[in-house]
């Protein structure tokens, strides 16, 4: 049944939970209309039909050809002003990832879609190969898993990140990556080589050292031991890993800073960065409800906690704000981490990726070059 959405999305009413037996493995509970559709569907029980009988949530993959895959930004918070996304949607499922949102735009919703209904480019090396070619292209650091992760299990047979940085290795090409997924280990050849000539830097999330933690809020997301893990295995391998301590979420993982960041360190990694719980749009129910399911006891306080950072609400979308927040709280937060990087030796700069390497490669019947 669809009726017309007569409230802002903060108002309206709890969407009813897809049955657990069919949303094994997932983040969300629900699976809510975007922020741009005009009706709110409910599911009414015909006597005909039961929940068991249906059949659980499997992913889909549709098929995206883009024009252009370097998508810009100008944001004064971020260190990049380039990325490029090989997937839409993500199958980690972590419930609070600040993507999801961007589902809605699709027409798809940012609860279970985002998980379950996904889009993959595979035709994103070839434009990313056109666009650095260009005449006109001016070389900075691309960014790739800002948005999404390119690493997500899809990856692993659709090869499209393996692609990417094929192409960018080819051109020289300054690259930084954000993954949570162990599967970039299968690139360290290709990253290796890029990092031996200073084109490279990766970071790799850790959320918490607690496997159930970890499991409820990322559900198909490698268990945070085996981040580490890879950590070690890049860092040996001579390239530049980051650990990722994000998001911290108040009264959930904020205890977890200091341990995260002296394991990624005892682990092979050479910097660090944090970013607190970001809840735009749609992720604050979303992440609300999963809270009220697994941490009852908590979910007041860490929702209070977020409040107190951003001017009584859940998010604010302030630059140089929305990622740290502010008060008393999220001071204590930046000063806590501070420490630890400075007593782990975490907290050096970083080498500026080299940019004077970009060439465009010759390509078949290209006229050589006499000399």
């Amino acid at each position: 049944m669809c009726v017309p959405r007569l409230f802002y999305f903060g108002c309206m009413t709890e969407i009813d939970a897809i049955p657990p037996e069919r949303r094994r493995g997932r983040g969300a509970a629900t699976n809510p209309e975007g922020r741009f559709d005009p009706y709110v569907r409910t599911v009414e029980p015909d006597g005909w039909d039961r929940d068991d009988d249906l059949p659980p949530l499997r992913t889909h993959v549709s098929v995206e050809v883009p024009k252009r895959v370097i998508s810009r930004n100008d944001s004064p918070d971020l260190s990049f002003d380039r990325s490029v996304n090989p997937y839409r949607g993500c199958e980690h499922g972590c419930i609070y990832c600040f993507a999801r949102p961007s589902h809605a735009y699709l027409g798809l919703s940012p609860g279970l879609d985002f998980e379950t209904r996904l889009i993959a480019r595979p035709k994103a090396p070839d434009r990313l190969a056109r666009e650095l070619s260009a005449a006109r292209y001016k070389v900075a650091p691309i960014a790739i898993g800002t948005n999404t992760d390119p690493y997500q299990p899809i990856e692993r047979d659709r090869r499209i990140m393996r692609g990417l940085i094929e192409v960018l290795r080819d051109f020289r090409h300054p690259l930084i990556i954000a993954t949570k997924g162990t599967l970039i280990e299968r690139d360290v050849d290709i990253l290796a080589e890029m990092a031996a000539d200073g084109l490279v830097r990766v970071g790799i999330s850790v959320t918490s050292l607690d496997a159930d933690l970890s499991r409820r809020l990322e559900p198909r997301v490698p268990a945070p031991a085996r981040r580490l893990r890879a950590i070690e295995t890049l860092s040996r391998a001579g390239v530049p890993v980051r650990v990722m301590v994000s998001p911290v979420i108040p009264g959930l993982t904020d205890h977890e800073i200091e341990p995260i960041l002296e394991s990624a360190r005892d682990a092979g990694a050479v910097g660090a960065h944090w970013a607190m719980l970001r809840l735009p749009w749609e992720v604050s129910t979303l992440f609300a409800r999963w809270l009220r399911d697994h941490y009852p006891n908590k979910a007041s306080k860490v929702m209070a906690r977020l409040r107190e950072m951003h001017g009584g609400k859940e998010y604010s979308a302030e630059w140089h704000h929305r990622m740290r927040g502010e008060g008393v709280y999220a001071d204590l937060i930046a000063q806590r981490y501070d420490l630890a990087c400075a007593r782990l030796g975490l907290d050096g700069e970083t080498p500026p990726l080299r940019r004077d390497l970009f060439h465009i490669p010759p390509r078949i019947g290209d006229q050589l070059s006499l000399f």
